[in-house]
Order: structure tokens, then sequence, then C-alpha cells
């Protein structure tokens, strides 16, 4: 009998030929995805996602659960595996294996073909059973009813490369897309609520009946919570206002320019150019940078289509790109007198749009490739809820902030120096997935599986190792809202 030879490759770069072969041991590239799938089991994110699903296969005839397909899925999409075909290497991967309940040496996980099958099977009794269940896990995560809480609504565009059903050319965003809704909370940076839509549809479609739904279920387990609402210009519209006041929710929404608001903010203007022509005078005489300046003023202000007066605060900003105007309406009782306060408050918004887009850019949210519109739906639903784990994990292995308490406001500077620091003290604490796949998931294992245990065996001298220790300590502190685990 002839014995192959393994395959070598031999570089001569070096004192010594450097030799290349293949190994029979059974390797990973992504061994960091075990500790999230140890905290998955804690809080069953993915378990009680999988259950949702109606699932009309003939049990007998069933090689793949469900659930071995949810997981596949999400921990591919964490560890930047987005896309179906990607699995047809990852089948045989020892620790997706594990992630999925099958032994690192037995049968291969999910294909393509079969992946596409279980993504378009997905009916829309399925996804209405989701929205709950991402409602529930929400509400879950806390481990004390919450006083109060901000939700922030946005609308991420998805651009389109086929012919997906319902995508549609949006003349704002220049391009053929989906337009998802999302609903999240500021508070933990979760995603409760989604809704995949057609493309040419306004931002605010819909969003009233989501947020009214939303509402409901959550003052049913948590009547007192203070409930605050944020939504840019394309979400201030009479519908929204009503619902917000109807359900009776703080809210602060962008209000878009017109020539009315124009003429009641123009001294505003004018006094803040005034004001930076001042401040550039004097930052030039003291060799500085000059600072922009930044005036608020509020109005009552009733629209033709309005039944009502609302309040309305206008900022009127001059730098040295020029002037910048906006305007935002709110119900917030300290806004007559805290204009700057509240329009601050407004703009906090903006850490929640960084999460949209660590969705959309990091999970790659926009590889919405299926054909049909209920399938892409569904995978709206695979990537939030990787997004949800990872920001679960996320806050549950941070390192706790020690906090004196401030005893004025801080400034813009201030709170960016202090989330630097946060960053440069605990990377992974508030990582993007980006940083979390470089320290943390991507990392190189040999996987040793026997009738006693499976032994994962990570590299000495890989550099983040005594950080991936000490991140799995952090895992034996029980989750919000979940029994520590047993077994």
């Amino acid at each position: 009998m002839s014995i192959q030879p393994a395959w070598q490759q031999t570089f001569a770069f070096f004192d010594r030929p450097v030799v290349l072969e293949p190994s029979r041991a059974a390797l990973t590239s992504d061994a960091g995805l075990l500790p999230l799938r140890q905290f998955d089991q804690q809080i069953g994110l993915t378990q009680a996602f999988a259950q949702a699903l109606e699932d009309p296969r003939d049990p007998d005839l069933t090689e793949h659960s469900f659930l071995e397909m949810v997981r596949c899925r999400i921990y591919g999409i964490l560890a930047d595996y987005e896309d179906q075909n990607d699995h047809d290497t990852l089948r045989t991967d020892p620790v997706f294996k594990l992630i999925a309940d099958r032994s690192p040496d037995g049968a291969d996980l999910a294909s393509q073909p079969t992946l596409s099958r279980f993504e378009n099977a997905i009916n829309i009794k399925s996804l209405k059973r989701l929205r709950d269940v991402f409602i529930d896990q929400f509400i879950a995560s806390f481990d004390t009813p919450p006083r109060r809480l901000t939700l922030d609504l946005d609308a991420i565009d998805d651009p389109a490369h086929g012919h997906q059903q319902l995508t549609f050319w949006h003349g704002y965003y220049d391009q053929n897309q989906y337009l998802p809704l999302a609903i999240t909370c500021a508070d933990n940076d979760q995603f409760i609520m989604l809704a995949l839509r057609p493309g040419n549809v306004h931002a605010a479609l819909g969003a009233d009946d989501d947020l009214a739904y939303l509402v409901r279920r959550l003052r049913r387990v948590w009547p007192a919570v203070v409930l605050v609402v944020r939504g840019d210009a394309g979400f201030g519209v009479p519908a929204m206002y009503d619902v917000s006041e109807r359900l009776e929710l703080l809210y602060t929404f962008g209000l878009s320019s017109n020539a009315v608001l124009q003429r009641r903010s123009d001294a505003l203007l004018a006094q803040a150019v005034a004001t930076w022509e001042q401040e550039r005078e004097l930052a030039k005489r003291e060799g500085r940078t000059a600072v922009p300046q930044r005036l608020f003023t509020g109005f009552w202000y009733q629209a033709g289509s309005w039944p009502h007066a609302r309040w309305v605060i206008a900022k009127a900003e001059a730098n040295a790109q020029g002037t910048n105007r906006r305007f935002i309406v709110t119900n917030r009782p300290g806004a007559p007198l805290l204009a700057e306060a509240t329009y601050d408050e407004y703009v906090g918004r903006g850490e929640s749009e960084n999460r949209n887009k660590e969705f959309k850019c990091d999970l790659a949210m926009d590889r919405l490739s299926d054909h049909r519109f209920l399938a892409n739906y569904f995978r709206l639903y695979l990537h939030a809820a990787a997004m949800n784990l990872l920001v679960r994990f996320r806050r549950q292995v941070a390192l706790p902030i020690s906090r004196t308490p401030p005893t004025e406001a801080p400034t813009e500077a201030e709170r960016r120096r202090h989330f630097r620091m946060r960053r440069q003290q605990d990377p992974l604490g508030k990582g993007q997935p980006w940083t979390w796949r470089s320290l943390f998931i991507k990392v190189a294992a040999e996987v040793v599986a026997s009738s006693r245990r499976i032994v994962i065996r990570l590299s000495s001298c890989w550099p983040h190792l005594d950080q991936f220790q000490q991140i799995c300590e952090r895992l034996h502190i029980p989750a919000p809202g979940v029994a520590p685990a047993t077994g």
C-alpha cells in the first residue's frame, strides 16, 4: 500500500527553510464565539428566537433543526460570515458545530441550499412572534424595573443591488433600496422593534402603530415607567405627535424648517453671527482656535395641520464653516426654561445612530439579498439578534464605571475625553463589532474531542489571552433578568 506524503510548501526567505504543511488537528479561527455561546445559554436568546418560528417540516425527516440553523446564521454574522454561501465552508468548522449543539467530530452542519430554504420558509405568523420575542428579551434584560427609558426611532437605508421584492427607488437617498424602521433603547443599546419596509416609503410610515404597540407591552410590565421618544425630522409629523400625546409620552422630534420658522429665528441667527465675529477676533488676538457660537430660543408654534400649538426650540449656530439653523418640537416639561439642555438631550440620539451604523456596516444588516420580501424581513431579525447578543454580552463583561458626582454639566470636550479614556481602559466594554472580532472573536484554536470532554487549545502567545481570560471569568456573574445557569 502506498502512502501519499503530506503536501508541503517551502519558503527560503529565512536562514533555515520555512516549511508549510497541513495538520490533521481540528482547527478553527473563531474560538472567541464560545464565551458568547455560553452567555447565550444563560439568557436564552437564540433558544427563544428559534421557538418563535413555525416549522412546517416532518420531524422524522428533519436533519437540521431550526435552532441549529438560527445559531449558525447569528454566530456567523457575528464572526463576519453574513452570507449563506459562507456556511458551505463553516459547516465543517468544529466551533460552529459546538455552537449548534453538535460534537466537533459529528455530522456536518446545514449547507447553503438548506439555509436558503430555511429563510424562505418563514411566514408572517413567525415574524409577528419574533416581534414579541425581541420585546420579551428586552424586558428580561433589566434586573429591576427602570424608572425611565429613552426610545430612539430611526429609518435605516438599505441599498439593494438585485431584484428583491419591494425594493424601490428613493429620491432622497438616490438609490434602489429597502427602508427598515428601528426602535432602539438609548439606555442599553438594544434593538427592540424592527420593520422592513418598501424602499420608497416615508420615514415615519408605520412608526406610530409600532410605537403604540411597544408602549402597551412595556407599560403592561412597568406601569410607572417614564417613556421618552426621540426621532429626527423624518418623524416630526402630526401622526407621531398625536400618538405620543395620546400615550402620554415625553417626545422630542426634529422639525423641518419653513418660512415661518425662519422668520421667527432670523434675529437669533443674526445675533449668533455677530457673536461669532467677536469670538473670531478675540481668538485671533489670543492665538487660539475660535469656538463656534450657539444660541437658542423657544416659542409656541402651530402649523396649519396641527390641532393646537406646540413648543418649538430653535438653534442658531455660527462657525468657521458658516451658519446652521435647526428646529425641534417637544413637550418636555423643562423645555421652556432649558432650551439648550433640551436640544443637547435630543442630539444625544446620535449615539443610537452610531449603533445603527454598527448594525448596518459591521454586522452587514444591508445584506438583505434574498429575493422574497418575507425572507429578507427574517434576515433583518437575524442580524438584529446578533447585534443584541453582542450588546448584552458587552454590557455583561464591561468593567464597572467609577463615577464621581459632577458639580456641573460636562462640556462636549469633557464628554469626549471621558469616552476616550473609557475606551482606552476597557476597549471591549464599549467596543464596536469590528473591535470584538479583531481582539476577541477571531482567535485560532485547536479542538480536541474525546468521550469525556472537549478541549479548546488557544495559543499561549496570543497577545489578548489575558483579556480573554478576564472576560470569561466575568461570565460567572449572573446576567440581568435571568437565573444562573445550572447543570
